[in-house]
C-alpha cells in the first residue's frame, strides 16, 4: 500500500483520428516523467479524439494501443489510464482502461454516452461501475459525459479517488470546472479530470482546464515544470494525494455516513 500516490495529468492537442501519431507523441512526454510517477492519466479516446468512426478505429482488448500501454507502464513503473475505442464481438464500446506495472489491467466502459454528438447511435452503453484497486486506493473510473450524473458517481463504496477522463470542449468548461469540483466535495473523495486541448475534425476547441481537487473541493494539482525537451501543444499537472488525509478528513466531517440510501436498479 502507498499512502501517497504521485499522479501526472497529461493534457494535449490529439491528432484526429491518427493512433499511431498520438502513441509517438505521447512517447515523448511519457520519456520525460518525474521518476516517482505513481500514476498517469490520459484523456479520452487519447489515440483518436472523440471519433464517430468506431469501425474504422477499434481495437482489442490485445490490440497494439494495449501492447503499447503495457510496455510503457512496466518501463515507467507506473500504471497508465486513458479511455480508447474497443470492439468486443459486435459491439463497440467507449472503454476506460488502466494499466499497471505488472501488466495487470482493468476497465469500464462508458455509461452515459453524449447522444447530442451520435455517440449512442455508435457505441454501447456500459451497465457496471466499477472500482480499480491500485496501490491500496481504490479509484472509480468515469469517462467525460458521466461527470454530470452525480448518482451513478456517488460513494456508497467508499473509494478513496475518482477519476474523469474527457473531451469537453471549451464552451461548457464552466460546467466542467464546477461539477469536477462538486464532485470531490459531495463524495468525500479526491477526484481528478484530465481534458483534452486543440481543434478536433468537428471544430470544436478544447482547453484542457485538467485538474486534482481534494475533499474539500481544494485544488491540489500544479503545472509540471518544463520538461528537458520541451513538447509542443501539451500542458503536465501534477498532484500528489494524500491516504492520511483521507481519514482525518473523513474523521473529523463524516458527512458520507448522512448519504441517502439508493440503490441503481434500473441499470
Amino acid at each position: 500500500m502507498k499512502q501517497d500516490l504521485q499522479i501526472i495529468l497529461v493534457q494535449y492537442d490529439i491528432a484526429w483520428e491518427a493512433p499511431m501519431t498520438n502513441k509517438k507523441y505521447l512517447e515523448a512526454i511519457l520519456g520525460q516523467l518525474p521518476k516517482d510517477t505513481d500514476l498517469v492519466v490520459l484523456p479520452e479516446m487519447f489515440t483518436t479524439g472523440f471519433a464517430m468512426t468506431p469501425a474504422v478505429h477499434a481495437e482489442t482488448m490485445n490490440g497494439p494501443t494495449m501492447q503499447w500501454l503495457q510496455q510503457w507502464s512496466a518501463q515507467l513503473n507506473a500504471a497508465i489510464c486513458g479511455s480508447i475505442i474497443i470492439k468486443e464481438e459486435e459491439a463497440y464500446y467507449n472503454r476506460f482502461v488502466f494499466m499497471s506495472p505488472s501488466g495487470e489491467v482493468s476497465s469500464y466502459d462508458k455509461r452515459h454516452l453524449f447522444n447530442m454528438a451520435g455517440e449512442g447511435e455508435q457505441y454501447t452503453p456500459g451497465s457496471d461501475k466499477k472500482i480499480i484497486e491500485y496501490q491500496g486506493w481504490k479509484i472509480l473510473p468515469q469517462i467525460c459525459y458521466d461527470l454530470r450524473f452525480p448518482v451513478f458517481s456517488r460513494n456508497t463504496q467508499n473509494y478513496d479517488l475518482m477519476i474523469y477522463v474527457a473531451n469537453w470542449p471549451k464552451t461548457r468548461v464552466a460546467a466542467w470546472d464546477t461539477l469536477l469540483q462538486a464532485r470531490a466535495i459531495e463524495n468525500m473523495s479526491y477526484a481528478i479530470g484530465v481534458n483534452r486541448i486543440g481543434r478536433d475534425a468537428n471544430e470544436l476547441d478544447y482547453v484542457g482546464h485538467s485538474a486534482a481537487y481534494n475533499l474539500l473541493g481544494e485544488k491540489v494539482s500544479e503545472a509540471l515544470a518544463a520538461t528537458t525537451t520541451p513538447i509542443a501543444n501539451v500542458q503536465l499537472y501534477q498532484a500528489s494525494l494524500s491516504k492520511e488525509l483521507i481519514s482525518v478528513t473523513r474523521s473529523k466531517l463524516p458527512f458520507l455516513q448522512d448519504r441517502d440510501d439508493f440503490s441503481l436498479t434500473d441499470l
